[in-house]
């Protein structure tokens, strides 16, 4: 496009011919496309302070490897200079060789350095989870979602940050949340999540089949047994006496996907599930006492040891009625605390063992976060932290280099400076 050499200012507009058109109709489409992109559920941002300590391993790295570095005598002639160099006798006649020496960072230091800092250091790249399992059940896909955006102060990545179940690999969740934002500079990196991140999670291990729970005689709390007896005594006594001391049976099932919300206040996790009741005759069909629903909520804590993102949660709010009347709902009035007390004394901990694992956040091996602190914001949150090397990069590509690639291996020579 470009400006035309006349003057059309007076004259009338002309009517928009059919390029003009197409054009327009182009840009429409690409503003709808542009409105339905997706959101990134992860975001991260590496500031300036982890960079200068990057560098500062780097540079310990390099140190390291130019002292491994063998140099043979060198024998030749740089135009008129005539050179006949023993190893020994480097450091002697640096101040004199100057040409000779540049020959020499040409020859045979650059190569190596060259080599160290791509070929090898691609291994730690490697180590960064792109796609990976979480457990046996679910995985979690780290794609990054367009090209990094640096500045002179940050660089930031936008991760699609999704979990996924592993039968289904190409299933994948519509992220509707909003966009996660990175505002802060003080430490050295700093994680985004939306609620997009966390419903992943949970509405992959439903459709895994994972958010169930069934207790059967000695593993439902003795209490609570006696309770429930004593509950439904009426119903148990009309049954027949094979029956009656049958071992009791609680089944608990989530009956839709959990969904987090974060808001500046904390993080919740609503949960409804169904709390079905039975006796289990052995070797007879198990007869149905009572099914009600539970409506919970959960308080979920977030916290990043050395790279993993956990999770501790608490239930906080608890209700239970019946699927059939109003007056069946108030008759379970009198289980709503034991009830209560057995998902927290029974059901939390077996969450909480899963969740404070934890899930890995994309960082190369050998590096992990320090001193996190975790800010809740409407719809999402950050985590920031500073960077610790628990591995060295030596040892960390020592570890990860390719098998075909030998310690004491360089590129051909190159001509060009350091």
């Amino acid at each position: 496009m470009g400006l035309s050499g006349s003057d059309n200012s007076c004259d009338p507009t002309p009517p928009p011919g059919p390029l003009a058109m197409a054009l327009f109709g182009a840009l429409f489409l690409a503003l709808l496309a542009g409105a339905h992109a997706e959101f990134p559920g992860c975001k991260i941002r590496v500031t300036s302070k982890a960079l200068e300590l990057v560098k500062q391993e780097g540079l310990r790295f390099l140190e390291q490897e130019l002292e491994t570095i063998t140099i043979p005598d060198l024998r030749g002639k740089e135009g008129h200079f005539y050179y006949n160099i023993s190893e020994k006798v480097y450091d002697f006649l640096s101040t004199f060789i100057t040409s000779g020496m540049r020959f020499l960072l040409n020859q045979q230091i650059c190569p190596v350095l060259y080599h160290a800092g791509t070929v090898l250091l691609n291994a730690l790249l490697d180590t960064v989870p792109v796609r990976s399992s979480v457990d046996e059940l679910v995985g979690i896909d780290y794609s990054l979602m367009k090209d990094p955006v640096a500045s002179t102060s940050n660089l930031d990545m936008d991760f699609r940050g999704a979990f996924f179940p592993l039968t289904e690999r190409n299933w994948s969740l519509p992220n509707r949340a909003v966009e996660p934002q990175l505002q802060e500079e003080e430490r050295m990196v700093y994680v985004a999540f939306s609620e997009f991140f966390f419903d992943s999670a949970m509405e992959s291990y439903f459709r895994a089949g994972a958010l169930q729970l069934s207790l059967v005689g000695d593993k439902v709390p003795h209490d609570l047994d006696i309770l429930l007896r004593a509950t439904y005594f009426g119903s148990i006594v009309l049954l027949s006496p094979a029956v009656i001391d049958s071992p009791l049976k609680l089944e608990l099932r989530v009956l839709a996907p959990p969904r987090c919300t974060i808001k500046p206040s904390g993080t919740t996790v609503s949960v409804t599930a169904s709390v079905t009741i039975a006796l289990v005759p052995p070797d007879k069909p198990e007869v149905q006492l009572s099914s009600m629903t539970m409506d919970a909520r959960l308080s979920a804590k977030m916290a990043l040891r050395g790279k993993a993102l956990r999770t501790q949660l608490d239930l906080r709010r608890f209700r239970i009625y019946s699927n059939h009347s109003a007056l069946e709902s108030l008759a379970l009035i009198p289980l709503q605390a034991p009830l209560k007390t057995m998902l927290q004394i029974g059901v939390m901990p077996m969450l909480n063992e899963r969740t404070w694992r934890g899930v890995q956040i994309p960082l190369p091996e050998g590096i992990n976060f320090v001193r996190e602190v975790v800010t809740n914001h409407a719809g999402f949150l950050t985590i920031g932290a500073d960077l610790h090397f628990a591995k060295g990069l030596r040892e960390v590509i020592e570890k990860n280099r390719p098998a075909d690639i030998g310690a004491s291996t360089a590129p051909p020579p190159s001509t060009a400076a350091v």
